[in-house]
């Protein structure tokens, strides 16, 4: 079964037809550990086609319907490889014309399984507070299918809205603006969300759980339990200076908040560059703010991975490499050139250290790998971070150095703005 011309770890064919917009209708149910509710689809088709593929993994599919006119669509589900499926929905025979535009809009009725990779289900007892029951996802690389049905690479770039439904005792957090909280009765509350700048799924994100905030920033609210607040509000009061300092580098934080959210121990990263609301992890909670420069690198995202995005993960240097070399710029900006540089060094060991474990011949070692038939979750590690960071580094000397190479760096990002590439495209603007 032919997998995506774009990116080899999706079936989607958004050269076909492709999604705009996704609305969130999710209900969180903690007793069955799932999300019940629905996606509608704003579909633009790009080329002739009568379908629209998608991804899909351990979701539980009840209905698809042409919005317009509540006509059922006929589908199907077609298993393909361990890490997803492909949902294949036929168009409605009318669709939508907006200013020459054929486009459709398609509601799928579902729910989530206990088997979804992306959502982590946490009892009260896994908690700090141990009273309420906490939930978090984590969809990149490729976990956003299990999710929703979605066109799941990051090839498709989308604007989406949610309304989440949940008990009224718990709030809700996505990668998203919050509109409003209504209360739909004692018990529960509906959380409504936007995020008007285009996002790859990956960068879909929530948080559901006993979470409350303060603010540390004219742009930033730290986010977690009650019982870490204080601890973490002061371990990342810094946070507005190394985002400032990122602007100096990159140009304007186009996000709006910068907010920080720290999960419970079980978040398997050390942080996650959710849009609007990076994850974190509890463990930077040292108590002397020594471990607060992840948050410099998931703030470098903003722009290299979030705002100019990897056609796919095979490209993924583009977004790690970068984002590990303006971090490492945040840092010498902030406690000198020599910060930077002893950084710059022990990446470089840490590179040397893991290809001597693979081998110097191992394909994974190479700064653009090949995922064909592999789940990214198995082929990357620290190579496209320190190789990629390696590489740009060396360009910058070999260009004049940082006043040549961080006006390169900011034409890059405002070229490629709101889009996916790979390395043969920035390649060739390298050499423009």
């Amino acid at each position: 079964m032919a997998l995506s011309l774009t990116d080899p770890n999706s079936f989607s064919r958004p050269d076909l037809a492709v999604i705009n917009h996704i609305h969130i209708n999710a209900k969180i149910n903690f007793k069955r550990k799932i999300f019940q509710g629905s996606v509608i689809l704003d579909i633009e088709q790009k080329e002739q086609t009568d379908i629209l593929i998608l991804d899909v993994q351990d979701l539980v599919l009840l209905s698809i319907i042409n919005v317009i006119d509540k006509s059922r669509l006929d589908y199907c589900v077609e298993k393909g490889v361990d890490y997803g499926s492909k949902l294949s929905i036929k168009l409605p025979t009318t669709p939508i014309i907006d200013c020459g535009k054929i486009k459709y809009k398609i509601k799928i009725d579902y729910r989530t399984s206990q088997e979804s990779t992306a959502l982590q289900w946490l009892s009260p007892e896994q908690t700090s507070g141990g009273k309420y029951p906490y939930v978090f996802s984590q969809n990149q690389a490729v976990h956003a299918r299990s999710m929703l049905p979605c066109q799941d690479t990051p090839y498709v770039k989308f604007t989406y809205s949610a309304e989440i439904i949940a008990a009224a005792e718990l709030n809700v957090l996505m990668s998203a603006i919050k509109d409003d909280i209504e209360n739909i009765n004692n018990a529960t509350k509906v959380h409504k969300f936007h995020q008007p700048i285009p996002i790859p799924s990956y960068l879909i994100a929530i948080a559901v759980g006993a979470i409350v905030c303060k603010q540390i920033g004219p742009r930033t609210k730290v986010w977690t339990e009650q019982e870490l607040l204080d601890k973490s509000a002061y371990e990342f009061e810094e946070t507005e200076i190394m985002l400032k300092t990122a602007e100096e580098i990159c140009g304007p934080y186009v996000w709006g908040p910068y907010d920080l959210l720290i999960l419970p121990p079980s978040f398997p990263f050390g942080g996650m560059e959710n849009p609007c609301l990076t994850f974190v992890t509890p463990t930077l909670l040292a108590g002397d703010q020594s471990l607060a420069n992840v948050v410099a690198h998931e703030i470098a995202h903003s722009w290299t991975g979030n705002l100019v995005t990897n056609a796919n993960f095979e490209h993924i240097w583009l977004n790690e490499g970068f984002t590990v070399f303006i971090e490492r710029k945040i840092a010498g900006r902030m406690y000198g050139w020599k910060v930077r540089h002893f950084n710059a060094l022990m990446g470089l060991q840490q590179l040397k250290n893991e290809i001597n474990i693979l081998g110097n011949t191992n394909p994974l070692t190479n700064l653009v790998i090949n995922l064909t038939n592999i789940d990214p979750d198995n082929a990357i590690g620290s190579i496209p971070y320190e190789k990629g960071h390696t590489f740009l580094f060396y360009l910058e000397e070999l260009l004049g150095g940082p006043e040549v190479f961080e006006p390169f760096l900011q034409n890059y990002l405002n070229t490629f703005k709101y889009k996916s590439l790979n390395t043969m495209q920035w390649k060739d603007y390298l050499y423009k």
